[in-house]
């Protein structure tokens, strides 16, 4: 295989999609994360992946489920 075919567009593209489902679960958690520790609690390390993260994960799902899970953590962050 020539080194240009490895890197088409379509090739780029299914490997770097992830998996909605995976980025549900994975968001799911971090959101239950920080309702059980608390915004007060949860180290600001973890606090700042988070605020950082879930809005890059969130661009993965569908518009209005993006639109929920950000409400969600917006929510549960601004307490």
């Amino acid at each position: 295989m020539a080194q240009i075919e490895m890197f088409t567009s379509d090739t780029l593209s299914e490997a770097g999609a992830p998996d909605p489902d995976r980025v549900r679960l994975k968001l799911q958690a971090m959101l239950v994360e920080v309702r059980k520790a608390g915004v007060v609690s949860l180290p600001e390390r973890r606090l700042q992946l988070m605020k950082t993260v879930v809005p890059q994960m969130i661009r993965w799902l569908p518009d209005d489920e993006a639109e929920r899970v950000e409400r969600a953590f917006g929510e549960v962050l601004a307490t």
